[in-house]
């Protein structure tokens, strides 16, 4: 494990935010966890584990531990009408749907290009084109910070939801994702029924799904190594469905999906492109020109012009809407997970 006091967190958030932290601790190996916890110079200090850092925006500086998670390693196991995959969480999640499919284990072709690592995954149970961590999702293991031990949390105990986990509340500062184990099916089957995929045909190959899947995210997002972003910076609404069809009725060519009995999920993205905010900037922070759901750093950017943006995106989407947008990417105080409001109060 490597211990760096006074560390600078530019390139590790994939926003480009020049803030730093108290200590950044890289753990390489499960054993590094326990010597965290025996150390009593970070005893008391408040603790952020990051993957990829492609999911959060920092508000200020941490005045913490960052642990970064560098757990690698992928191990196969034929369970008969199934392959189980239990990967390390410092994987990253790309190379993984890559590596998958090369070998020959579909089901996560949908995710494809989805940034961070896999550790990360099951926080937000990631999503993208009708297909969540939560459907392929067989356990997460954890390190818990109190007992010290590695439990593994079946996924019916994750409490998987739009964009949330059992990971962003209660285990959220007691557990430490070490690993989680994926079930794909042998018999696989396309999932299409989002965007670009349904109009792939019938029974489209697992290689076409990804490739579609790449070709559509590279044209509307941009590369975090070029412009940074932090991917899809707000949810996708889920509303009351009679909400959904007064909007319908007054805007018809708006996106719409079922969510459940007596709900509706809307396009943030398209919510936004309404309101007439592609390209709008509050100082070096924008909304990107080509993909309205996504808030850019144009070189420079500050914690706060991003923040002001964000909330400016999210007032003008409530008044033209009545629909208010909450924001996926987290927010990092000082000492923790933070929110839009509070930043702003």
């Amino acid at each position: 494990m490597k211990l760096t006091p006074h560390a600078s967190l530019l390139t590790l958030n994939t926003l480009a935010l020049d803030a730093h932290c108290h200590w950044l601790a890289e753990v390489e190996q499960t054993d590094d966890l326990p010597q965290l916890v025996a150390n009593a110079e970070l005893a008391g200090l408040p603790r952020l584990v990051l993957g990829g850092g492609s999911n959060v925006l920092f508000c200020d500086d941490f005045a913490g531990v960052v642990v970064l998670n560098r757990l690698k390693g992928i191990a196969l196991q034929d369970e008969g009408d199934h392959w189980l995959l239990h990967v390390a969480a410092g994987e990253n999640w790309h190379e993984l749907v890559c590596h998958t499919l090369q070998q020959g284990w579909y089901g996560l072709e949908n995710l494809a290009l989805i940034p961070g690592t896999v550790g990360a995954a099951p926080v937000q149970n990631i999503g993208a084109y009708g297909v969540e961590l939560a459907s392929v999702c067989a356990y997460v293991e954890a390190f818990n910070w109190q007992s010290g031990e590695i439990e593994r949390i079946a996924a019916a105990d994750c409490r998987f939801g739009y964009r949330d986990s059992i990971f962003k509340h209660e285990y959220q500062d007691s557990h430490f994702i070490t690993a989680v184990g994926l079930r794909l099916a042998k018999a696989w089957q396309p999932s299409q029924g989002y965007g670009p995929l349904a109009a792939l045909g019938e029974q489209p190959s697992a290689q076409a799904i990804f490739d579609t899947v790449c070709a559509t995210r590279m044209a509307k997002l941009p590369d975090p190594a070029v412009l940074g972003n932090a991917g899809s910076f707000f949810k996708n609404p889920v509303v009351p469905a009679a909400l959904a069809a007064s909007l319908k009725l007054k805007y018809p060519q708006m996106p719409l999906y079922p969510a459940g009995e007596g709900l509706a999920k809307l396009a943030a993205g398209w919510l936004i492109d309404q309101c007439g905010l592609k390209g709008f900037a509050i100082g070096r922070a924008a909304v990107h020109q080509e993909q309205a759901l996504v808030l850019v750093n144009l070189g420079g950017a500050s914690a706060m012009e991003l923040i002001a943006l964000a909330a400016h995106v999210r007032d003008s989407v409530e008044q033209k809407f009545g629909v208010v947008l909450e924001h996926e990417v987290r927010f990092m105080g000082c000492r923790g997970e933070t929110w839009l409001d509070e930043v702003l109060a």
